[in-house]
């Protein structure tokens, strides 16, 4: 198959941040009353990784109203932008260096369900940006991830793609945007159905 552009989703296919998300979420959370005590463990936040931000909200404080969980929801994406910028994540092994070699023959771009501003923390803090024509959050205009996809490719005038992600929502959002979906079998979940798989994040240059 001829590509002439690779997507990728973020957590679970090029960086790990569960644990400076999960500080960062904490830190914010327990500035609320009720939740002065609250412990967010990484197994709660690797479990709804991968769901839109309001989702992830309903799961994780499912104690409170919408409306209080979108007010926690939002200090907690403002903390958290604030925490990955200077903090990073870990990243993948092999990750840049197999990201400046593909770029030199692909458009690269990335469509996460994160918040608004949240691509840009991983870009920044790792100084990526140079690899990557295009981003989307879904945090910028709160549509689904597959028409996100679209709304990249439709942008960047792509006529060939694949999507890289990690999860079965990944997979669902490649199959609604009609392109190939490329399984990172190392992330956070588990796909049943995809066009080709790679174990590691450098099997990418061999695919």
């Amino acid at each position: 198959m001829k590509y002439d552009a690779l997507l990728f989703d973020l957590d679970g296919t090029m960086w790990d941040a569960t644990e400076n998300i999960r500080i960062s979420w904490e830190m914010a959370a327990r500035t609320f009353d009720g939740l002065e005590d609250r412990v967010i463990t990484k197994e709660e936040l690797q479990s709804v990784m991968g769901l839109p931000m309001d989702e992830i909200a309903a799961r994780l404080f499912k104690e409170f109203d919408k409306e209080k969980q979108l007010e926690i929801l939002d200090k907690c994406c403002e903390i958290e932008n604030e925490y990955l910028t200077e903090k990073g994540g870990i990243l993948y092994p092999e990750l840049e260096s197999t990201l400046a070699k593909l770029s030199e023959k692909y458009t690269l771009c990335i469509v996460s369900n994160g918040q608004a501003g949240y691509i840009q923390t991983f870009l920044n803090a790792h100084n990526m940006s140079k690899y990557f024509k295009d981003f989307q959050n879904w945090g910028d205009n709160k549509v689904p991830k597959g028409e996100n996809i679209k709304l990249v490719i439709e942008r960047n005038n792509i006529k060939n793609a694949a999507y890289v992600g990690d999860t079965q929502g990944d997979a669902n959002a490649a199959k609604m945007a009609g392109i190939d979906f490329i399984y990172a079998e190392y992330g956070f979940g588990n796909v049943e159905e995809y066009t080709f798989a790679i174990k590691e994040f450098k099997d990418l240059l061999t695919l």
